[in-house]
């Protein structure tokens, strides 16, 4: 059987700097049939005419207007369909991939029929031994969602492949099939939250979500957004926890929820603020 086709859609928004980085980084992928799919949210850097430019073998698509994650990356998983796409892979255009990163995570979907999501091991960019992402977790006591391992330095403490609760949409590889049965990104989702969701609703179609640690890429966390704990940041975050949690949660999970939203805002707050001293 020939290797499944694989559209790479790297959603951009005045990052030329980080996206130009991006695909060089994918043009070292050792795996034979992928298509990488820029997406440009109407830039005003001059991303689109550089990468029409510099990139011949780039697919690029220029939004009129800003769609944000979910409508812009929506726009690039309706044409990855419409032209025979096997799987589809969001990447954030802040990223740097490892050569096999590709190959591992189409490997391990391939494993079972009814794996329908996987994503990579994620490190700091600027720390490249310290973990950004070893699974996503939720808790719905607290109403969070959070990393698996943020911030510690990796000796080998997440190299177990494990089934997850969702796969951040840094790097998320999904199958077709998945897209056929739940569909795209949810777009009323104003930052945050929209992968989140994706993978509830495919974990509720019965599709397992894998975290596989023998693929690996570095990320420049939230450059768009204005840095980790960047008080635009954390204030979408928030409003995204909330609709999350409205549409998911237990009726008795909101018994804890407000305390668990309070404490985890005014921490990041603190963050923040220190951040910005």
């Amino acid at each position: 059987m020939k290797d499944p086709l694989v559209y790479i859609i790297v959603l951009n928004w005045n990052g030329k700097e980080h996206v130009t980085a991006c695909i060089k980084s994918l043009e070292k992928v050792n795996y034979p049939r992928y298509i990488t799919l820029v997406v440009d949210n109407a830039s005003s850097d001059g991303s689109a005419e550089y990468i029409s430019k510099n990139f011949p073998n780039v697919k690029l698509i220029v939004n009129s207007t800003n769609l944000r994650f979910a409508g812009g990356n929506n726009v690039g998983i309706d044409y990855a369909m419409a032209n025979g796409a096997d799987y589809i892979l969001l990447l954030n255009n802040d990223t740097l991939v490892s050569p096999d990163f590709l190959s591992r995570l189409v490997e391990a979907a391939e494993e079972n029929s009814k794996i329908g999501m996987v994503g990579p091991k994620i490190y700091y960019y600027n720390s490249q031994n310290v973990i950004w992402f070893a699974g996503g977790g939720i808790d719905w006591r607290s109403g969070w969602t959070y990393h698996v391992g943020i911030h510690e330095v990796d000796r080998g403490q997440y190299d177990r492949k494990v089934e997850t609760n969702y796969i951040t949409g840094c790097c998320l590889l999904v199958k077709r099939a998945v897209i056929e049965k739940i569909g795209n990104l949810d777009e009323s989702y104003a930052m945050y939250g929209e992968d989140v969701d994706w993978c509830i609703r495919a974990s509720r179609a019965g599709f397992k979500l894998l975290y596989v640690p023998s693929s690996i890429i570095w990320h420049k966390v939230s450059a768009s957004a204005g840095g980790n704990f960047s008080w635009f940041k954390n204030w979408n975050k928030l409003k995204s926890q909330i609709k999350l949690m409205w549409r998911y949660a237990k009726w008795y999970h909101w018994i804890t929820i407000p305390l668990g939203f309070t404490t985890n805002i005014l921490t990041s707050m603190i963050k923040a603020t220190k951040k910005n001293e």
